[in-house]
């Protein structure tokens, strides 16, 4: 007999990548102009869109740290001699309404959104393990908090609060916050991550043993992790940055959010920029914080589900 040598199979090896040329890199970059100088109309509303969103921000942080002066003189340029002083300024004042301002705003989102978050979760658990057609009704007749404008409705929610002995309190500002389209911006974020969830997932913890408020807690809120970062981070900027809540349901006399006491400084005969840029910088500074913090949790409650 013959003994049978079979052939090693081939390997194939990946052919190196060459290194661009100037010439190529020079066609590309050329095939790039011209293919934006096809839409100029569109480049350049874009390119304004992008500079009345911007342009607030660049104010508001070359302003914060220029004298008086150069304020008034160019308030678009940057500092060119930077100054402290209207942060000191800000800081010092006698009325402490930076500090205040802040302590009641944070006290004020905080106790909101960490009740916000377990009451809208559990709730839209609830809703997103129920039929079609009941679902639907529940998040048309949800949609209309989202649908009315907040200005609408804040006469009978202040007449409410009044009949409840809470207008002009905190519990009053946290409960209104409660109650509003917050609420349901968080149930229609919230449902749409629980409906992607396997009924399987849910079944099995049933059979364990486990009952619908541990299977909430225990296994549907790690899941929603990123949906829980997202409503977080949009819940915190809009009742950290609402302006007529407090100054209708809180007052001055209870105290002011930093929102209602950079109104508050703003006086009616003379005016001092370079404070109010300054109070207005360090209220900023707090939310950047916030949402660099949950930047990675927050991308991936905007981009779940996009490559399945």
């Amino acid at each position: 007999m013959i003994a049978r040598h079979d052939a090693p199979p081939a390997v194939h090896h990946p052919q190196p990548r060459l290194p661009i040329t100037p010439s190529q890199f020079g066609r590309r970059v050329r095939r790039a102009a011209t293919g934006a100088g096809r839409h100029p109309i569109r480049l350049a509303l874009a390119l304004l869109v992008t500079a009345l969103f911007v342009s607030p921000i660049y104010l508001t942080v070359v302003n914060a740290f220029k004298s008086e002066g150069a304020i008034e003189s160019s308030p678009a340029a940057p500092p060119l001699h930077p100054t402290l002083s209207n942060l000191t300024t800000a800081v010092n004042r006698p009325d402490q309404l930076l500090q205040l301002g802040l302590r009641n705003s944070l006290i004020t989102v905080v106790c909101s959104v960490l009740l916000l978050i377990p009451l809208s979760s559990a709730f839209s658990f609830s809703i997103s393990r129920r039929r079609t057609k009941p679902r639907a009704v529940i998040l048309a007749v949800l949609s209309a908090g989202l649908m009315v404008p907040p200005q609408v409705v804040l006469l009978p929610t202040i007449r409410i609060l009044t009949l409840l002995g809470l207008d002009h309190t905190y519990p009053g500002l946290i409960l209104a916050n409660i109650s509003g389209g917050y609420f349901s911006f968080a149930v229609f974020v919230y449902v749409g991550f629980m409906r992607a969830i396997p009924d399987e997932v849910v079944e099995a913890a049933r059979i364990d043993g486990a009952g619908s408020l541990r299977i909430w807690w225990t296994i549907v809120m790690p899941l929603v992790r990123p949906a829980t970062a997202t409503v977080a981070i949009f819940l915190s900027l809009w009742i950290w940055n609402d302006f007529l809540n407090p100054l209708f349901i809180l007052g001055p006399l209870q105290g002011q959010t930093i929102t209602t006491g950079i109104y508050l400084s703003v006086g009616q005969l003379q005016m001092n920029y370079g404070q109010l840029f300054g109070i207005m910088f360090l209220a900023g500074l707090i939310p950047v914080i916030g949402y660099l913090s949950l930047q990675k949790q927050f991308i991936a409650g905007l981009t779940a589900g996009s490559t399945k």
